[in-house]
């Protein structure tokens, strides 16, 4: 199925929580991609099979202008398995370019057979340390697909961040109610989910039901809006 957004204004997009498929399925989005209030670029996450894994990844492109901003030239994906629903991530890499002559990449190996992950590359040396790893570890790309799978209203959800040689908790809270969320030219009823302890580092995800993929993602520093992706379209691959 392919939405073309521009073809259905003023359509809105119902919250239905029963209907939200746990599995995966194959899919490419595309997003606005919007920098302090402006619109800034555009972004696309693909998620797709790999005989028996799955890559999930999301690239940003900064327009003219914006090229030198990191967060908006960004390619980062995250190859995993499913053990149970949990997904577990076994490689990762990052590409941060801020010109044409900077680039910043980095590659990671989650190794459940030892229990550490490892990052090579543009990290420093703390972060090149081995990293334990936990049951139901993911990267920052697989916890977006969990809260897409996990969100309810009132749900609290919990995480264990591992990513870049960094290991975080993060706790998610949804909203008591979906909310209309305008993206485009489509109202979605989208279910507001908010992380509770990332300080100044604010994220919040609105998640519809039926849409594989969070119809709006905000980062927010220091009170502002930053980094601002909002789905255009999304289709489903064969």
């Amino acid at each position: 199925m392919r939405l073309f957004l521009a073809l259905v204004a003023g359509l809105l997009i119902a919250w239905v929580p029963a209907g939200r498929a746990a599995t995966l399925q194959p899919f490419v989005a595309t997003y606005e991609a919007w920098y302090q209030g402006r619109h800034a670029g555009a972004a696309t996450m693909r998620l797709q099979p790999e005989g028996a894994r799955w890559r999930i990844d999301l690239g940003i492109r900064g327009n003219r202008g914006f090229a030198g901003i990191l967060g908006l030239n960004v390619e980062q994906g995250t190859t995993f398995d499913l053990v149970g629903e949990t997904f577990r991530p076994l490689a990762q890499h990052t590409l941060r370019k801020a010109a044409v002559l900077f680039n910043r990449r980095t590659e990671g190996v989650y190794d459940w057979s030892r229990g550490v992950a490892t990052w090579t590359g543009d990290v420093s040396k703390r972060r090149r340390a081995p990293v334990p790893l936990q049951p139901g570890d993911m990267s920052a790309l697989l916890i977006n697909l969990a809260i897409v799978r996990d969100a309810a209203p009132g749900a609290a959800l919990q995480y264990r961040f591992v990513d870049g040689g960094r290991v975080r908790d993060h706790a998610y809270l949804a909203a008591g109610e979906p909310e209309t969320v305008q993206v485009a030219d489509v109202s979605y009823s989208a279910l507001r989910v908010s992380r509770t302890n990332g300080g100044n580092d604010e994220m919040i995800v609105w998640i519809a039901d039926g849409v594989p993929t969070p119809v709006r993602i905000l980062q927010r520093e220091d009170g502002e809006d930053a980094v601002d992706l909002r789905l255009v379209e999304y289709q489903g691959v064969p």
